[in-house]
């Protein structure tokens, strides 16, 4: 799709790069842009731009923070013996909103999956297990995605912490198969947080 204005393709170029945007929707949103007063476009590039340079990793869970410590992991009303892993920072996201879950988070930042050339290595899981040998930690939740790659996760995390934790639980099947936590209803996934099951007895009916 060539336009009249090299300018105009350059942006729609960029703005298809975003995930989920076509060409078609990058061009709606390159012309609502060009009609934005010029304060609104230096608002949007200024976030933008400090997205990039101040936006940090938490140094504890991998959770993003505008502090090298996120305000979940400093606020001493969470309870820091509750852990729950999860892949991403969009399911934290989803997990804070059901307002079910008063622990902290550790972020693995995917999941274990050879087949595209992600081991354990490439993953935060020797800072999990750092973690959990050296403070007291009565549950570590298990909050995966249900696809045999999450599983195969699971199962890992579970044979390096078990004799470590109190209780290795997994959230409730009611996510369907191969959903993803930022997809599911606030409802059910508070549910299936509440409703978490002991992992070895889930695996054991599973296998």
């Amino acid at each position: 799709m060539q336009n009249f204005s090299k300018i105009l393709d350059k942006a729609i170029e960029e703005i298809a790069k975003l995930p989920g945007i076509g060409r078609r929707t990058a061009l709606r949103l390159a012309l609502h842009l060009h009609q934005l007063e010029n304060i609104e476009v230096e608002q949007l590039l200024s976030a933008i731009s400090r997205l990039k340079s101040e936006l940090h990793t938490c140094q504890e869970c991998h959770n993003l923070s505008d502090t090298p410590v996120c305000t979940i992991c400093t606020n001493p009303k969470r309870n820091h013996q509750l852990i729950c892993v999860v892949q991403d920072i969009r399911d934290v996201i989803a997990i804070e909103a059901t307002h079910q879950f008063n622990g902290v988070y550790h972020v693995l930042g995917g999941i274990i999956s050879p087949i595209n050339g992600i081991g354990p290595e490439q993953l935060t899981l020797e800072h999990l297990f750092e973690k959990i040998n050296n403070n007291p930690v009565e549950e570590v939740i298990l909050a995966l995605p249900t696809t045999v790659e999450g599983d195969t996760t699971n199962f890992f995390i579970y044979q390096n912490i078990s004799d470590k934790v109190k209780v290795v639980s997994t959230i409730a099947r009611g996510i369907g198969v191969g959903e993803e936590l930022e997809f599911t209803d606030e409802v059910t996934l508070g549910r299936s947080l509440i409703g978490r099951t002991n992992f070895e007895t889930a695996y054991s009916k599973n296998n």
